[in-house]
């Protein structure tokens, strides 16, 4: 899959990867400067956006779908007057996976100790061809990531916090991601519940080939992805400012056209499992705000059109 496809996937799991391995990678982060006079920053000027928003109507329930940008810069506004009566309405809370922190970082540490790390004595780089190291050399350049924290992880691993450091030194922040806002602000609330449609591992899994000979190839696409187009991340971003449902489906889902099984895994395939999942809360006596990647709301193959699809009545773009 391209870049932008690449991004989409993986930025969820990138941020919460990041998570788990904050204290090795701040270990391995180089010595901070000499205090001196502190650097005056500009002010950012404030984006305000406008996403879309659907609701849902149940025989008991309504619901309403929030596409979220899982890392965003911190000068975007995006609660808008609609978004703000939904939310201050609903009493369940629903995630892609359980956004308590220390319950994520316990499961994911785990998983990652299963799975992420490479046999004792062996090396990333040990693993790349002559190319691949020179992309690899690149990726590490520009990210800032120290390679002492990578040179033990499998391919898969050291891929997502790649892109973890990418996002940071965009400054793309996980804090004013769409997810963790919306959980934040949702935990000041009383009488609130709140659920999750997957668990960390399968999303994990969903990024981890078991054959590594594929590891190795993905991780070298990855790193190409990396280091080529980002232009088309911020005209993502810009999409769904705008709450331009259309042009952000027709660009997200560019890259899936050489990888059919890819977009199948990442995307049809979990939206529909979220559906079975969704007619069942629309059954409930509640009010529901489900906040989840933007991907899996846009187009014929999204989840609001899913549920058309079923007979529900939705409102929205």
């Amino acid at each position: 899959m391209d870049r932008l496809a690449a991004w989409i996937s993986r930025a969820f799991v990138a941020l919460v990867v990041a998570m788990a391995i904050a204290p090795a990678a701040n270990a391995a982060a180089p010595a901070s400067k000499p205090a001196g006079k502190p650097t005056q920053k500009p002010a950012e000027k404030i984006v305000y956006a406008h996403p879309a928003l659907w609701t849902v109507h149940g025989p008991q329930a309504t619901v309403y779908l929030l596409g979220s940008i899982h890392v965003l810069p911190k000068n975007v506004q995006w609660r808008t007057p609609a978004i703000d009566a939904a939310f201050n309405s609903a009493d369940v809370f629903v995630f892609e996976i359980p956004m308590n922190e220390a319950q994520q970082k316990a499961q994911i540490t785990d998983f990652i100790r299963q799975n992420g790390l490479l046999p004792p004595g062996m090396a990333l780089p040990s693993l790349l061809t002559a190319d691949i190291r020179k992309d690899y050399t690149q990726a590490l350049a520009m990210t800032h990531v120290q390679p002492e924290l990578l040179t033990p992880m499998r391919p898969w691993l050291a891929a997502l916090t790649l892109e973890s450091g990418i996002n940071n030194n965009e400054h793309m922040s996980t804090d004013a991601g769409v997810d963790r806002t919306v959980y934040g602000l949702a935990q000041k609330k009383t009488g609130v519940t709140f659920r999750a449609f997957e668990t960390p591992e399968q999303q994990l899994k969903l990024l981890m080939p078991e054959d590594q000979s594929l590891e190795v190839q993905e991780f070298d696409a990855n790193l190409k992805e990396m280091l080529s187009e980002r232009a088309q991340v911020h005209e993502l971003l810009s999409y769904w400012e705008h709450g331009d449902v259309q042009k952000l489906n027709a660009l997200m889902h560019t890259g899936f056209h050489n990888d059919p099984r890819a977009e199948k895994a990442l995307f049809e395939n979990r939206n529909r499992a979220w559906i079975v999942q969704l007619k069942k809360m629309l059954a409930e006596n509640h009010t529901f705000f489900v906040t989840v990647g933007a991907g899996h709301l846009a187009g014929p193959k999204g989840v609001p059109a899913l549920l058309r699809h079923e007979g529900y009545k939705v409102d929205g773009p």
